[in-house]
């Protein structure tokens, strides 16, 4: 099946599943976060932002897709700084916490 482009969709996704795993857990975590469950939600979504910067930094440049932002140690700092704070801030969510009463 090829599309307009000429690249077929199994290529187009096989460039880009970096992003899509990273985007995939950040879906399951607000997903989990906007049905109240706001610390499995928040950690997910600091899983996503780990994950990131783990791939950035084990995949060559020319298969790490879409998360190339910057230079590699950049953006490894960057997805897991913000990954290492969203997850320090879910741990410290009470189960009752956010809860509307």
């Amino acid at each position: 099946m090829s599309s307009w482009s000429g690249h077929s969709l199994r290529a187009r996704l096989s460039a880009h599943w970096p992003l899509l795993l990273v985007l995939v857990l950040a879906l399951i975590g607000m997903q989990r976060v906007l049905t109240e469950h706001w610390k499995e939600g928040s950690a997910t979504l600091g899983l996503a932002a780990l994950v990131a910067a783990a791939l950035r930094l084990a995949l060559p440049p020319d298969r790490v897709g879409l998360l190339a932002i910057r230079g590699r140690t950049a953006d490894a700092l960057i997805y897991g700084g913000f990954g290492i704070v969203v997850l320090a801030l879910a741990l410290t969510i009470k189960d009752s916490s956010l809860t509307v009463r």
